[in-house]
């Protein structure tokens, strides 16, 4: 519902956008997007009109209702609930002593791979959002300030994620090293 206070869009539009927008702290498929959507038109809480197109299906696009509105109003109310890590690498890390330890490494560079690619996507995401402004006109002039500050969020656990696989690696690579004799 969230991704609808942007205003108005079809299924494939927030499938699309999702990476952009909200992607950098919640993990969904096309296919979730979809039943969610659909679950919340069943609900009530958003609401959906058919757009005919010529050589092309016929269209949802989806909107927030009031009954939304309000229930996004209830949730931003509530405390969370605490999050939980629930990360495999780390529990291959955990276990590297017993384990492939060139298989971890490879699994960590993967992940600073991905999180290299993420903050690339997320500074290009940043310019957009910015639109030409400095940060502090952003922060003090934007109509909605929450995508900038998860986007913040986003780009520091990604950098934090890019810092650790890095030093880990060099640890690694520091224990792998031949160690001098001692005499």
């Amino acid at each position: 519902m969230a991704a609808l206070l942007e205003g108005e869009a079809s299924g494939y539009d927030l499938a699309k956008s999702f990476d952009a927008s909200v992607a950098n702290f919640w993990m969904a498929t096309p296919q979730q997007l979809y039943r969610e959507l659909e679950k919340m038109a069943a609900a009530g809480l958003v609401q959906a009109r058919v757009v005919h197109q010529e050589r092309r299906p016929n269209k949802r696009l989806f909107s927030l209702t009031d009954a939304g509105r309000r229930t996004l109003h209830e949730f931003t109310a509530a405390p969370p609930r605490p999050g939980a890590m629930r990360e495999e690498l780390m529990v291959q890390v955990q276990a590297i002593d017993a384990g492939d330890t060139e298989a971890v490494k490879n699994a960590i560079r993967e992940r600073v791979t991905w999180a290299e690619a993420k903050i690339a996507r997320y500074e290009r995401l940043r310019v957009r959002l910015l639109d030409g402004r400095t940060e502090e006109e952003h922060l003090a002039t934007a109509d909605r300030i929450g995508p900038y500050l998860t986007l913040m969020r986003g780009l520091a656990f990604e950098r934090e994620n890019l810092h650790w696989g890095r030093q880990a690696l060099a640890i690694l690579d520091r224990r792998a090293a031949p160690r001098a004799p001692v005499e």
